[in-house]
């Protein structure tokens, strides 16, 4: 789909893009642009949201906390999809905590105004509900990578899946971000990028990843990464 300046932002959420024109300019009115910073919280677990996101050019992560403080994330949203599953589903509070992962633009519509877009047999709500269908997924499919496959499988997965979500070859994400990703100490993830900045994959100091052959980083990844792609895909082809 080719995009206008007008458009611009609502082709860069590539789930928004696959509605019509007419579709677009039915809601386009309460979506607005923002910005988001790295670890800005968009909503906390037991608390009501205030707004649904739809990602253009930031990824968001989906944290589950313990009691101790400790978090690993649960789910990632990129420029596929949006975050709102639970007012989607009829819920008032928020079932984990979100936080922004790589910082970028956001487009960011009220709750009140999203219940309203998604009344009935709408388009957005037919698309947000296929879309709460792979979010599902993909959630699902992490489950399984984190318990059967080694870190550094893991580790090009999400590398790969950030990359996909993101502008450009570059990105800033600290040890911190990407040990909560992958639910393991930082420690871990200091060899692995370690052992990737090596093999010639990667640079990554001080927090700022650049991906250097992306084809190697396929190769390393394990399954996972070719069937989230292929679930993204299939819902972005189908209009």
């Amino acid at each position: 789909m080719s995009c206008s300046a007008a458009s611009e932002a609502r082709c860069r959420n590539l789930l928004l893009a696959t509605l019509t024109n007419e579709q677009y300019d039915a809601i386009a009115p309460r979506l607005h642009t923002v910005p988001l910073k790295i670890k800005q919280v968009l909503f906390e677990r037991n608390q009501p949201p205030q707004y649904v996101y739809f990602p253009c050019t930031c990824v968001l992560s989906i944290l589950a906390y313990m009691l101790n403080g400790s978090a690993v994330e649960v789910g990632t949203v990129g420029n596929e999809g949006f975050i709102g599953i639970e007012v989607l589903a009829g819920g008032e509070f928020s079932t984990e905590t979100g936080v922004c992962q790589v910082e970028g633009n956001t487009l960011r519509m009220t709750v009140s105004d999203f219940k309203e877009a998604t009344a009935g047999d709408t388009p957005l709500r037919r698309v947000a509900q296929r879309y709460m269908l792979v979010y599902l997924s993909l959630v699902s499919q992490a489950v399984a990578c984190n318990r059967l496959h080694t870190i550094e499988e893991r580790f090009a997965r999400w590398i790969l899946m950030t990359h996909d979500r993101v502008e450009g070859d570059h990105f800033y994400l600290t040890q911190e971000f990407i040990a909560d990703m992958l639910g393991v100490h930082r420690p871990s993830v200091s060899l692995v990028a370690s052992a990737f900045q090596q093999a010639g994959l990667i640079r990554y100091s001080r927090g700022r990843m650049s991906i250097l052959n992306r084809q190697g980083l396929e190769e390393l990844a394990c399954e996972c990464y070719g069937i989230a792609r292929e679930q993204v895909d299939h819902l972005l082809d189908t209009q």
